[in-house]
């Protein structure tokens, strides 16, 4: 009987005018070519889908004998266990391994292997990487990029005029050289010490009961498309975010007991959030559906079969701020948020329930075993600003407002 590999003999082995390949005895197709140069590698043989292969493992002695039947294990295991072709495999990482190593394959490994899977905004990151970063970085190795590199990128953005932008380019820049980082395609990353190129200063817009009645009667004459109306109009009345509103389907919206349940791979914090529906919004999303048609969506966009882009309403709003003559500054649709829930705590409804239409995200151990729901406190807080917003922009006498218990 033959005896299994060794140095003794694979070194044994000359070359011939062709080439040629040796088996190792019982090795499931663990193999030896000798090539007419003298040359060496090892081969894995082996039959996948009907069709004999070929799989070269590494050349000898580079790989050793020890590796060389590491590798063909790892090789018999994909074919026997996972039933996939090993060979194939090992050419895909590799040109996975060729692609991340520029900055162009790293953005498209970032964006298939962490931002998809984790953000629901992954197209922003997708529009600021291929606008600003790829056409400068694009074709230079990843490794390559310099932590002076970053600062001049971001120069160029702030020095456009979009000192915000610049800092969610620096966001969205850091969180990919992190993944490198984590993924093993860097060692470190080239943002290590650096500071957001723009302070920003935290918003505490609210509007004022002139300029929401001013902001309401306006938004009718202004030049937008009447669902990015309605769309402003919702988000005030429900204090939800603007990226839920737009998002919003049909089948979440239930008419008869009241209730638009927001699912958990839409909201932000990743909890299901039930939004109690007050008589105004009820009215607002009547208009809306007159508008919306057969769309699966509230506020479906006007090309394509997905809903309005978030960013339509911001470009919207900027476009027509000076038909708002009340308005004392500038606003964004997160100010019509911000506005609901201090008006909202001005009628007497406490924090916790604002807190809990607002849907933040709790911490601590109370919150961990407060399983109740809110939605009775909720619906009561919602009617009352429906009822509030009717008076201020109407002038019609508030109802009567259920008198809520103050929560600590």
């Amino acid at each position: 009987m033959e005896k299994k590999f060794s140095d003794k003999k694979i070194k044994a082995l000359k070359p011939k005018d062709y080439i040629y390949d040796v088996r190792e005895p019982n090795g499931n197709g663990f193999a030896i070519r000798v090539f007419p140069s003298g040359e060496k590698s090892w081969v894995f043989i082996y039959t996948y889908q009907s069709r004999k292969r070929r799989m070269t493992l590494g050349k000898y002695p580079t790989l050793t004998l020890a590796n060389a039947k590491i590798e063909h294990r790892n090789a018999l295991s994909v074919l026997e266990n996972k039933k996939k072709d090993p060979a194939f495999l090992k050419k895909a990482e590799k040109a996975e391994i060729k692609d991340s190593s520029t900055v162009e394959g790293l953005i498209e490994e970032y964006l298939e292997k962490w931002a998809k899977e984790r953000k629901r905004s992954w197209k922003e990151d997708q529009r600021i990487l291929y606008k600003d970063v790829r056409p400068v970085w694009g074709k230079i190795k990843a490794k390559d990029v310099t932590k002076r590199d970053v600062i001049l990128l971001l120069d160029k953005v702030k020095e456009r005029g979009a000192p915000i932008i610049a800092n969610r380019t620096f966001a969205c820049i850091r969180r990919m050289f992190n993944f490198a980082v984590e993924r093993d395609i860097l060692t470190t990353t080239p943002c290590l010490s650096i500071k957001a190129p723009t302070k920003e200063n935290r918003r505490d817009r609210c509007l004022s009961t002139e300029e929401i009645k001013d902001f309401w009667l306006s938004l009718d004459i202004t030049p937008m498309l009447e669902p990015t109306k309605l769309a402003l109009k919702f988000q005030l009345v429900t204090a939800q975010r603007k990226g839920e509103v737009v998002a919003a389907e049909w089948n979440e919206i239930d008419l008869v007991s009241g209730y638009w349940t927001i699912p958990a791979e839409k909201a932000k914090n990743g909890n299901l959030h039930r939004v109690p529906l007050s008589k105004l919004a009820i009215e607002l999303l009547k208009e809306i559906k007159n508008l919306s048609s057969d769309s699966q969506w509230l506020f479906p966009s006007t090309k394509n079969n997905v809903p309005m882009r978030g960013q339509s309403i911001d470009h919207a709003l900027r476009r027509s701020i000076n038909s708002f003559a009340a308005l004392k500054q500038n606003i964004t649709p997160h100010d019509l948020r911000r506005t609901a829930a201090t008006h909202m705590t001005s009628l007497g409804i406490s924090r916790l329930v604002v807190s809990k239409i607002l849907n933040h995200a709790e911490s601590g151990v109370t919150s961990i075993y407060d399983v109740h729901s809110y939605d009775k406190e909720k619906s009561h807080a919602l009617e009352a600003w429906g009822n509030r917003l009717n008076e201020i922009i109407y002038g019609q006498s508030v109802n009567n407002i259920v008198q809520l218990n103050k929560m600590a």
